[in-house]
């Protein structure tokens, strides 16, 4: 049985810095791709960061570039998604998906992806 757990959510000031994970199991870590997603209430999901299977090559969305990074520890089975230079409209549900992916687009389209986790909730105050 697959599992991807999320942790490290809370609620943090503008500016602040915050660094979520999600661990895996039940599942070969080191071929499937990693990507955040998040949802704030009332609006779709939408791609945050991807990550491939060996870590080299990652993407980021425009909204996020040059403040979140993603990166995956494979001693651990866990992705990570430090969060720098917080700002309100990062507040929502952030998730942690898996999957076979591969592609600067695919890596990118939440309907590919195999497993998610429950999501572990950033909120970000003025």
């Amino acid at each position: 049985q697959v599992q991807l757990v999320e942790s490290g959510g809370g609620l943090v000031q503008a500016g602040d810095s915050l660094r979520v994970s999600c661990a895996a199991a039940g599942l070969t870590f080191s071929t499937n791709a990693m990507a955040w997603f998040r949802q704030a209430p009332g609006k779709e999901r939408e791609f945050v960061a991807a990550i491939n299977w060996s870590g080299g090559t990652t993407y980021h969305a425009d909204s996020v570039k040059g403040r979140f990074t993603i990166s995956r520890d494979g001693t651990k089975n866990t992705v990570y998604l430090q969060m720098n230079s917080l700002k309100p409209e990062d507040t929502a549900g952030y998730y942690c998906a898996a999957g076979r992916v591969a592609g600067r687009v695919a890596l990118r389209d939440q309907y590919v992806y195999d497993y998610w986790g429950q999501g572990t909730q950033v909120t970000v105050s003025s």
